[in-house]
Parts: structure tokens; sequence; C-alpha cells
């Protein structure tokens, strides 16, 4: 197990190693299928010494059978070697399993009963060697620990199981066998050679290299520079993948936004009637749209009111246009709904307090201007002048409004798992402090203010802020959040 670089500020190794092995190296036991009725249940068992529990379980002379990672039909028996179930057993040796440590695992019927029953009799006899249930994530954050996985490749694992389309399940797949962290690896030893190169020049200034290593580290500064824009530029889509793209549908009562997010969701999701105000709350619906999840959220209508219940309706609209990625504002095209669709800054969706709702849309957020009912105005649907024209009713336009809402989530082309990194927020916060530090480097290099030491450490920063996403130093506190997330049995 290596621990020496995952250290808390502050904390000794052999403190950490202690802790360590409080915790990480007791035999855990779980469930690791889904709750309810299945073909196939199965438990799973990982530590340093679970030789115990598989006797307890098969019976002393079954267990001495066993050959690690070949398939053993077995009966599982109780204390008192009655038969629980009669299934598989598969044992895997350290460090070749999932966790890095002993393994056993136990095919058994899936029935919740029995695969209860199978988890109390491995805590059974598993309690003189310190067994317990398993945390959740723990199994994954074991494979962590034990170098058996980096942390990007830890939550790829998490991605894998929650992923909502294809597409992201694809490209978490890729996450999970290496794609990204290889990315980041050979990123990582651009900036040591740059690195390396710099303290070089300060090493021997009377060989008057400093200038030419100077320049040639530069080149290499900016060369980094354009790999992790790259980097950042696929991790944000990756992020939109993972997470989807949230989009607020806005405008005045009785223009068609619950039409619109049935239309587009194919199904009854909100209740439409012609009376004003209907919608009080928000209704949020996500949407596959060609590999993407778009998150819509149907609002409250904006109006002035002096209905408490739908001014709370209008106040949750504000928050969900100050969240949202894209705003979808939906306009009339009959001008029956009192908001002319050509006016787009009308005065009376103004909040009471006198403050455009538009200025609480966010500043990386994409305001979209849909004119609605083009059935009954006769205007063509499709995008022109800025604005999409749409009929919720007959379908007319919903097609380029789709593709527009992909365009604005950055995908110009049919939408792709290809060359994606499955990013989370705390990945896009590292590498934005990884350009920031390159950024500096690169003003550190200039001729007119050449700091090569300067550099230097910001190319050391801008190293140690890619580490933090594959997790050589990643604190004890963020580990936890991370795999906290998880199932227990994973």
């Amino acid at each position: 197990m290596s621990l020496s670089v995952r250290l808390q500020p502050g904390l000794s190794k052999d403190a950490a190693t202690a802790n360590m092995i409080a915790s990480d190296d007791d035999p855990i036991v779980a469930i690791a299928t889904a709750p309810g009725r299945a073909g196939i249940g199965v438990v799973r068992v990982s530590g340093a010494r679970i030789g115990p529990i598989a006797e307890g379980l098969l019976g002393g002379a079954a267990a001495a059978r066993l050959q690690p990672r070949h398939a053993t039909r077995a009966r599982f028996l109780d204390a008192n070697g009655r038969v629980i179930d009669d299934g598989i057993v598969i044992l895997y040796r350290a460090p070749n399993s999932y966790t890095g440590q002993d393994v056993l695992e136990l095919q058994g019927h899936g029935g919740p009963t029995v695969q209860r029953m199978l988890l109390a009799r491995c805590l059974d006899a598993g309690r003189a060697i310190g067994a317990r249930l398993a945390q959740p994530g723990e199994f994954t954050r074991r494979a962590f620990l034990n170098d058996r996985i980096d942390l990007a490749q830890a939550e790829a694992v998490a991605d894998l199981i929650d992923a909502s389309t294809e597409a992201a399940a694809r490209s978490a797949s890729r996450s999970l066998t290496g794609e990204f962290s290889e990315a980041l690896s050979q990123l990582a030893q651009r900036l040591t050679q740059a690195r390396a190169l710099i303290e070089a020049t300060l090493d021997f200034p009377e060989e008057d290299l400093e200038q030419i290593g100077a320049r040639d580290v530069r080149e290499r500064v900016q060369a980094l520079q354009h790999s992790v824009d790259d980097v950042m530029r696929r991790a944000r889509l990756g992020a939109v993948l993972r997470d989807g793209l949230r989009a607020a549908l806005v405008g005045e009562p009785n223009v068609g936004k619950s039409s619109l997010l049935n239309a587009l969701a194919g199904q009854d999701v909100a209740i439409v009637t012609p009376h004003p105000g209907t919608t009080r709350d928000r209704i949020e619906r996500s949407v596959d749209i060609g590999g993407l999840v778009l998150n819509f959220i149907d609002t409250a209508g904006l109006r002035p009111t002096t209905d408490e219940v739908e001014r709370l309706g209008i106040d949750r609209t504000l928050a969900a246009v100050a969240e949202s990625d894209v705003v979808v504002e939906l306009t009339d095209a009959t001008g029956e709904a009192g908001c002319h669709p050509h006016d787009s800054h009308d005065p009376r969706l103004s909040l009471s307090a006198g403050t455009d709702w538009r200025s609480r849309i966010g500043p990386h957020a994409s305001h979209l201007l849909v004119v609605n009912k083009v059935d009954l105005s006769g205007d063509a649907p499709g995008l022109r002048d800025g604005r999409m024209y749409v009929s919720a009713k007959t379908g007319a336009g919903l097609d380029s409004l789709r593709a527009e809402l992909l365009r604005r989530a950055g995908w110009d082309h049919p939408p792709s798992d290809e060359g994606v990194y499955l990013a989370r927020t705390r990945h896009l916060d590292a590498i934005a402090r990884t350009q920031q530090h390159l950024q500096q480097a690169a003003t550190q290099l200039r001729p007119d203010g050449l700091h090569p030491e300067l550099a230097a450490e910001e190319l050391r920063l801008a190293g140690l802020a890619l580490g933090e996403i594959t997790g050589p130093v990643a604190t004890d506190d963020i580990l936890g959040e991370i795999f906290s997330r998880f199932c227990i049995g994973k």
C-alpha cells in the first residue's frame, strides 16, 4: 500500500499508516448487487485475513480446495452446518484482485432474504478477525489506496454506474481504462521536463545556457498551454456529458412552456390548460437528445401578481434562471400572451423591484429566444435572426431547436463521446489552476522580464494541480467526499 504521497498536511507517515491499518485492513463484507429480486446475487468480502470467513461459510475442506481465480460450486453453510444456498465461489489472491487484497466473491440466488443471510453469516464467521460491513465505496477506495487504480479511474467507476446515456457510459468506460489519466500523466511528464531544463540553466550560468534554455522552455510552456487548453475543452464537454445541460424554460403565462416541455419529453410531464398561472412550481425533466442529457426546467410564468403562491413560484423561476446553462425564453408568435415576439425586453416582464429578470442569467450561460405557436401565426419554423420559431403543438421546428441546444452545449457536430473526458467539477477546477500557473510561468519567461526561478516554481505548482485529479496529492477529506457518493458494495 503506497501512502507516502497521500498524506494530509501535518500528518506523519507513521501516523497515517496507523490510521489506515485501523480501517483499511479490516475484512469488509457487503452485498454487491442491487436490492430486490434477481436471478443472481453477489456478496463480496475483502481483507488481509479472510481465511476464517471462507472456512466458516464453506467448511474447512471445501475452503482448502479453492483455487485462485477459479469458479467453484459450493454450498454456503450457516453456523450449524445447515445449507443457506447453493452457488459459486471465486477466490482472488492479493494483489491480483479488484481491491489489491484477498477477495472472496459469493454468487448465489438473488433473493433479498438469501443475500441477507449470507451477509450475516460472513460477518459472524469473521467476527474474531474484525470483519465489518463495508462503507459506501470502500471496495473501490481500497483499490485506489493499493494502487490498483488512480483517483480519476475510481471516479469513473461511479460514473459508469450512474451513466444515463450510452455516450456517457462509453466515455466513463474509457476513463476507467486510464485514457484520461494517461493524458494527464503525459502533461505531468512534460511539466517535469520543462522544469528540469530551467533548473539546469540555473545550475550552469557560466556556460551561457540561460538565454538558450529560456527560449527552449518558452516554446515548451507554450506547447503545454495548448495541450492543457485542449484537455480543458474535452473535460468541459465531458462535464456536460456527465451531468447534462440545465435548460430553464422561461416566459409569461400561456406562451407554451409546459407544452414545449411535453413535446421535448415525448410525454405529458406538465399540466397544460388555457388558464394563466397553471404552473406554480418548477417541473424538471431529463431528456436524452442525441446522446446528451438535457435537464429541462418548466417554470412559473413571469407576470406581476398579488397571489402569494404564484409569487413564490416566480421566485423559484428566478432561481432556475440563475443556475441554468441555457435560458430558453418563450414568447407567443400571435402576441396573445401579452408579449410581442419581436420585443425580447418587454418591461412587463421586469421584477417588481424594477430589475430585469434577464440580469439573473449567469455569465457563462446562454440565452435563446424561442417564438412559439407558429402554427397559428403562419411564421416559418426554424432559426433566423437569432430567434428560434417553433410550434410545440405540431412539433414544427423542434428538431432545429434540439440541434441549437446541442450547439450551445459545445457539440458543434453530432454528439460523440470520442476524445471526451468524463470530468467532474473538481477536475475542471484543477485544470483551470494548471492553466493559471502555466500562464504565470510564461509571463516569468518573457525576454523583457526573465525570472526562470519563479517560472520553475509555477511549473511545480501546475504539476501539483494536475496531480489532484489522479490522486497523488489527494487529502483524506477529498477521498471521503468522493467515495461517500458510491453505492455500498462497490
